[in-house]
């Protein structure tokens, strides 16, 4: 199959055009800076020569829209609200223009979508959408919006012989450099990767090869459309989360800290906590009505075969000192 990916060099589009180009098809990524073989140029706001790759092609998956890595002011929110719902569009009007269009469109959404919640998962048919939480900080529910919008420009695309599916993706864990695996990782091997604000909102996540898989799944299931949970089906809270990924890497501890050093870190990082705070407690509903089977469904075995592909990618097994024990003793509300 021919499958153009297009935003596909961030960490999510490595790690689908080395999957899928190992399975043997043809990946054609579209990118504002091309520069390997396979990748083609495009602005992610308007129609040109790059259509051609559309036209003729069997998948799309549009992944592009500026990256949440980064501080959540308002000219950054912006930015994410404009790139994500404008290159949807056009990679629509692309689609629509077509004399011969892809089968499928998976458009990139995320679980961020949600409401931030505790007490219950939130699947496809009886999750909350988010927005209007009490007591959250009120640039959340701008968040919320923008993923709104986000499925909404693929929604209102008229592509009527293309199925459109909106992947509402979790965290993708994946061994690569700089990825959220990666940064986590960091923390944990450093002796900071403890509960963040007591610990207790939930962390949705998925392993890469079951995305991939996930993937794959989507675009051979004719009869689903609209949006999809893409999420292991064992969402956990933030301190066993990284209990397990202290446990993977062989750290027998891990310093806890409160919502301000989380606010420090993430300006220090050029980050949000957002991406720490929020509970995001989706499970994939839809895709385990459709007999998706996860090949690492539970996160602490997710996190060994992780590490160790990571040590394998780095050529060594690398051996992690214990960190040292904090001066005091830090408590914190459970």
């Amino acid at each position: 199959m021919k499958i153009v990916i297009p935003g596909g060099t961030g960490q999510v589009g490595t790690v689908l055009n080395r999957a899928l180009t190992a399975d043997g098809h043809e990946v054609v990524v579209l990118t504002r800076r091309p520069e390997r073989a396979r990748e083609v140029g495009w602005d992610g706001e308007s129609l040109g020569p790059w259509t051609e790759e559309i036209d003729g092609s069997d998948i799309v998956i549009n992944l592009a829209g500026r990256s949440v890595g980064c501080r959540y002011t308002e000219a950054n929110l912006r930015a994410m609200m404009d790139s994500r719902v404008r290159s949807t569009q056009v990679v629509g009007e692309a689609i629509a223009a077509a004399a011969r269009p892809p089968r499928v469109w998976l458009q990139m959404s995320t679980a961020t979508v949600y409401a931030h919640r505790l007490d219950a998962p939130h699947d496809e048919a009886t999750g909350l959408v988010g927005g209007g939480e009490p007591g959250v900080p009120d640039y959340w529910a701008y968040s919320v919006e923008i993923a709104k919008a986000w499925e909404r420009a693929q929604e209102q695309a008229d592509t009527p012989h293309t199925r459109k599916v909106a992947l509402r993706s979790a965290m993708v864990m994946s061994p690569d450099r700089g990825g959220v695996f990666d940064v986590l990782s960091r923390l944990a091997r450093l002796g900071l990767g403890g509960p963040v604000a007591g610990g207790a909102q939930y962390v949705s996540w998925i392993h890469d090869r079951d995305f991939v898989r996930a993937v794959e799944f989507l675009i051979d299931r004719h009869d689903l459309t609209g949006p999809v949970n893409l999420a292991a089906p064992a969402p956990l809270p933030h301190r066993a989360f990284m209990r397990a990924l202290r446990s993977a890497w062989g750290v027998p501890a891990g310093l806890p800290a409160t919502k301000w050093m989380a606010e420090f870190g993430a300006f220090v990082l050029r980050s949000d906590t957002e991406l720490l705070l929020k509970s995001r407690r989706v499970v994939p509903g839809r895709l385990l009505e459709a007999g998706f089977a996860f090949d690492h469904a539970a996160w602490p075995e997710a996190a060994e075969d992780l590490v160790q592909r990571r040590r394998s990618m780095s050529g060594r097994t690398e051996r992690i000192p214990a960190p040292r024990r904090p001066q005091r003793t830090v408590r914190l509300r459970s």
